[in-house]
């Protein structure tokens, strides 16, 4: 596992999606801001992911009692509970273990909600979260946009933070006014809120 920012900051376990390992650009840019925010990351990756690395050869992620498995062995390397989260399948992956075993929140950057023209959504676990659970997603997000994303019943552990005109990788189109910088640090300021939020609660409550 791979360890960034400040030492003494909560702890997040933060995942990789489905195509792009741990050190995509996108999981670098999201990590460096939210050291920014005082947050320390700890990245992995999955074993499929993993053997991509080695032999060069692309291969389909493994299914997710596998990814849960490793998720978990994942946990056992550090002090527990703490915030665990991803990108896309990683933050889904989040979402199922922290079902399983306690974590202090949840922290997924563009939840697949549905997988790509498909309608039929992967919530039905949302209704076990023992957790506080922050979703930063793109407002046209192919894998759930703004518009049906909010007539779902997501339940009371579910929070959201929409990104404007966001894309799966919450960037938006140049038309839009915006960037994908802005966008990426408003969810890296969400997530920084979220968890310094649960660690006040957490702390006021002993």
């Amino acid at each position: 596992m791979k360890f960034d920012g400040p030492e003494g900051g909560p702890l997040l376990i933060l995942a990789h999606g489905a195509g792009a390992p741990m050190d995509s650009d996108f999981m670098n840019r999201m990590t460096a801001l939210l050291n920014e925010q005082g947050i320390r990351i700890g990245r992995f990756e999955f074993p499929y992911m993993a053997e991509r690395r080695t032999s060069g050869k692309k291969r389909p992620p493994d299914r997710a009692p596998r990814l849960l498995a490793h998720f978990r062995e994942v946990l056992d390397q550090v002090e527990s509970p703490v915030f665990i989260g991803g990108k896309s399948m990683g933050g889904r992956m989040a979402t199922m273990l922290a079902t399983e075993v306690p974590v202090k929140g949840v922290c997924v950057l563009g939840y697949p909600f549905h997988a790509p023209g498909k309608e039929t959504p992967r919530i039905d676990h949302f209704a076990d979260l023992q957790c506080p659970v922050l979703i930063c997603q793109g407002e046209r997000d192919p894998m759930g946009q703004r518009a049906e994303v909010e007539g779902y019943d997501l339940g009371q552990a579910v929070e959201l933070h929409w990104l404007g005109d966001g894309n799966h990788d919450l960037a938006p189109r140049k038309a839009s006014g915006l960037s994908a910088e802005q966008n990426w640090l408003s969810a890296a300021q969400a997530i920084g809120d979220f968890i310094r939020r649960a660690v006040s609660q957490h702390t006021t409550a002993k």
